[in-house]
């Protein structure tokens, strides 16, 4: 049985994605910091600690594939300096981790795929449609996803087959951004945030799942591609998560600078972004069951 194990399985993706695989008769392993026991068929963990070195060897070199999900959520908190080396390391030391781990022993990994973001071209709204062939931008987050690929990247030294799935904002019926912004718009007091211009970059979770099951499958897909279904302004988001939800939208746009003095740096994923093309992983051969805004909302609030 083909073995894919999962750094971050636990979280918003990785829980989704590990009934993907299970449900297409994959064996999944979740590589996790705490010892757990799971008592669902063909899916169990195996442990490891970062910081400390310490690492399930042989559940890390027995599997067919990895998923690099492994990070920590950029929307949690300020950005201090503190959590910004988090946002980095997580990424990047977790990925050298498994890097070293199997350039030292013995392995059967044929794939890796890595997490990415599709704020690696930087979080700045123009009219600009991103293609997999353009910089990296030059702010936090671009810089967060260059070093996060780059680490990815040594992975093509050992013979692996490594992508990087530059992601937009998931949408899922919870534990997504979406909820949060959908709570005041149910409560009656919705409305955009800064001139409501910035892109929002969407995917819907079933989406994303599939993306990287065809990622898996598939030997031509390789490199880097934009996983977003939907490029929509937040304007737009919040009038059509208005529409569905039957509620009224009047109260006026949020300023910058309140966003800015509630969440200080952090408020540029809110107030800026960019919008990314996804014609390249397409011409793999994927196609999105969720192409639009109005069906990626009204099947996630």
């Amino acid at each position: 049985m083909t073995k894919v194990l999962i750094t971050g399985g636990t979280g918003l993706v990785g829980e989704h994605l590990q009934k993907v695989f299970l449900a297409e008769g994959y064996k999944v392993v979740i590589l996790s910091r705490t010892n757990k026991k799971s008592e669902i068929e063909n899916l169990s963990y195996a442990h490891w600690n970062v910081p400390h070195q310490k690492i399930d060897v042989a559940a890390v070199c027995s599997a067919d594939h990895i998923i690099h999900l492994a990070g920590t959520n950029i929307g949690e908190g300020r950005w201090t300096q503190k959590q910004k080396k988090s946002i980095v390391d997580s990424r990047v030391d977790t990925a050298a981790f498994i890097f070293k781990t199997l350039k030292e022993n013995k392995h059967q990994v044929k794939t890796f795929i890595s997490a990415s973001g599709a704020d690696c071209y930087g979080v700045k709204t123009t009219s600009l449609v991103h293609k997999e062939s353009d910089d990296f931008g030059t702010d936090f987050l671009a810089d967060v996803c260059q070093k996060w690929e780059k680490a990815a990247e040594n992975f093509v030294e050992l013979g692996i087959r490594t992508v990087y799935l530059r992601t937009g904002l998931v949408c899922a019926t919870s534990g997504s951004a979406l909820q949060k912004m959908a709570t005041p718009i149910r409560m009656g007091f919705g409305s955009a945030l800064g001139t409501g211009k910035q892109i929002m970059s969407l995917i819907h979770i079933e989406d994303l799942c599939n993306l990287y099951l065809h990622a898996l499958k598939s030997d031509r897909v390789q490199g880097a591609y934009n996983a977003v279904s939907v490029n929509s302004t937040n304007l737009q988001v919040t009038k059509q998560m208005a529409s569905i939800l039957h509620r009224p939208l009047f109260m006026p746009k949020v300023p910058a600078f309140v966003l800015n003095n509630l969440f200080g740096e952090m408020a540029t994923i809110l107030l800026e972004g960019s919008a990314v093309d996804n014609t390249k992983i397409k011409s793999t051969g994927f196609s999105f069951k969720h192409q639009d805004l109005k069906t990626i909302l009204e099947n996630t609030i």
